[in-house]
């Protein structure tokens, strides 16, 4: 009876999409082929576990190993339907096989179908090809040079996912060659995609960089700074306090701690209980006279150096909007020459200046699934809802079609996420079950945020149990589609919490700090990730291809396209799947 009951919802279900599809008839340049094997009319969930990389060191530090995982490891035996593809460097856009893939230029890639050339790529070659110091944005802030001071914010690494240094030492001493006389530093220090400790490092080179700036004559300083968790590098609105202890340390010169050196700040700070580089408390350098060395006055310029988008948003409309009301910023400087490095959000146009023009991202997976009429649910908490919705659409805000997009943020904790590391992950199930059981969506997109968000912790133990939780909760979204149906596909946007200690290049072995202590990694890792396929109502003929060995997390794109019964744009990385 049960049976029957399940087949009848089967039966509803397809009635409603094949209703839904009944007044659409997409221009033949967006229409999707049906797929000659699988079928349309089936959910199909797409599943992410971010951070979740399969790494070569499978011992106690990997909390993806550590973590009992039974579901995960079931999809892992089914070695037919479940490999390992690439989620890092070239595979992303970005320069090199070194750099670290991120949740941005992940879902960009899953999203889109196609690699570009990302972030850090495209500002490479604006600055090796001095295009940056030709262009509109340049040229807005340099009307500030004769007269005002240059102010440079942003993040202080050389992690390479949201700046470089090199890129900020090529940044000052172009603007100085194009006229700047005085440039003012505003740091923001790292911690979690290079190892903690290393902020007083990169000062010391900074330091001795502006040294040598000053020595051509340009009064070039550090003026204010502090942790990126703690100042200024909020994300999605999840605590604007944040942004404002930034404004106040880099605007007014206002912060609890004020010292003269940046390095005595930064080497003090970390001093204080349960201090590290990503939480470092604000910071102002002030003179002998105790006053501010950098407030950001009316016709300063004002350049944010990071490259990533997501933690620009908010400082960027602290500066850009006149009307503002997320917190008093008590002073609104006055014709303010501002402009980011890139422009962090297309569809608001934010910010309206900037010095190197994005990638152009266009027709995604979810404008085709929409325009043929395919509806799609869409679901994380707060850390992750925008890589679900603005990165996969291809850095776009709002919905293609908001009559057959839904989109759900479940709001995050506001804590370290490592005191509370199932983090919203039982509430996003609930959200992606109760959206199957609708009947309503063709595809739905879940993201599971903690294996990455916990990750960057550097809690061994609470990461174990971040992958734990997401690996229950997997079960529970996956038994779900089975009873429908369904087909699914889990994957990973890069990995993280596969490794969480430092380690020795040679040997592999554990790096250990002056007190014999296993030194924590932050950061993310350049392990491959998992793609696996399955459910119910999948053609057993499904296998995984064994003709692309070196294929890249953009191949997934294609593959649900297929799963949800079509098949992908011909200039769509190649599936990942045969129907033989």
């Amino acid at each position: 009876e049960r049976e029957r009951e399940r087949e009848r919802e089967r039966e509803a279900r397809e009635r409603t999409m094949s209703d839904a599809m009944a007044d659409v008839n997409p221009s033949s340049e967006w229409k999707l082929k049906p797929h000659p094997v699988l079928p349309s009319g089936k959910p199909c969930v797409v599943c992410i576990l971010d951070g979740f990389g399969e790494n070569k060191y499978k011992d106690e530090y990997n909390a993806v190993h550590s973590a009992r995982t039974p579901n995960v490891d079931k999809l892992r035996a089914n070695a037919e339907r479940c490999r390992f593809v690439q989620a890092h460097g070239t595979w992303v856009g970005l320069p090199s096989n070194d750099d670290m893939g991120n949740s941005e230029v992940g879902h960009n890639a899953i999203g889109s179908g196609k690699v570009y050339k990302q972030g850090a790529s495209l500002v490479d070659a604006a600055l090796e090809s001095g295009d940056l110091f030709k262009g509109d944005g340049f040229a807005h802030v340099k009307q500030a040079f004769e007269g005002h001071t240059l102010h440079l914010i942003g993040l202080l690494s050389n992690g390479g996912v949201h700046a470089r240094y090199e890129q900020l030492k090529q940044l000052f001493q172009g603007a100085y060659e194009h006229g700047a006389k005085r440039i003012r530093l505003h740091i923001l220090t790292d911690g979690r995609d290079v190892p903690d400790g290393s902020s007083i490092e990169f000062v010391g080179q900074l330091e001795k960089d502006l040294e040598q700036l000053r020595a051509k004559g340009c009064d070039a300083l550090i003026a204010s700074g502090g942790g990126r968790m703690h100042v200024t590098m909020d994300r999605y609105e999840a605590d604007w306090g944040i942004v404002e202890r930034g404004w106040k340390a880099h605007v007014l010169g206002e912060a609890p701690h004020t010292f003269t050196k940046a390095l005595d700040a930064v080497t003090e700070l970390r001093k204080l209980p349960k201090a590290n580089d990503q939480f470092l408390e604000p910071f102002v350098i002030v003179d002998g006279e105790g006053k501010a060395v950098g407030t950001v006055q009316d016709g300063d310029a004002v350049v944010l150096f990071n490259y990533r988008s997501d933690r620009m948003v908010e400082i960027s409309k602290a500066f850009e909007y006149e009307n503002f009301s997320a917190f008093d910023r008590v002073r609104y400087p006055k014709d303010l020459k501002f402009a980011g490095m890139l422009q962090y959000d297309g569809d608001l146009k934010l910010p309206k200046n900037y010095l190197v023009p994005p990638p152009f991202i266009e027709r995604t997976s979810g404008e085709y699934m929409v325009k043929n009429g395919l509806s799609i649910f869409a679901c994380s908490e707060t850390q992750k809802f925008g890589h679900v919705t603005f990165f996969w659409n291809g850095n776009r805000s709002g919905y293609f079609d908001e009559k057959r997009e839904t989109y759900v943020e479940i709001p995050s904790d506001k804590c370290p996420f490592n005191e509370k590391p199932d983090m919203k992950t039982r509430e996003i199930t609930e959200a992606g079950i109760a959206a199957l059981k609708s009947g309503k969506y063709d595809l739905l997109r879940i993201n599971y945020a903690s294996p990455d968000m916990v990750g960057h912790t550097g809690s061994l133990e609470a990461t174990i149990r971040a992958c734990e939780t997401c690996d229950e909760c997997l079960g529970e979204l996956l038994a779900e589609v089975d009873k429908l149906g369904g087909v699914y596909l889990v994957c990973s946007d890069h990995g993280n919490a596969d490794d969480m200690v430092q380690r020795n290049k040679k040997t592999g072995q554990p790096l250990q700090d002056a007190n014999g202590v296993n030194m924590a990694l932050t950061s993310h890792t350049l392990a491959p990730v998992m793609v696996a396929v399955g459910g119910a109502g999948l053609k057993d003929s499904v296998k995984m291809r064994d003709d692309l060995p070196e294929a890249g997390i953009a191949s997934i794109t294609a593959t649900f396209i297929n799963l949800c019964g079509y098949e992908a744009p011909s200039d769509y990385c190649p599936t990942l799947i045969k129907t033989d």
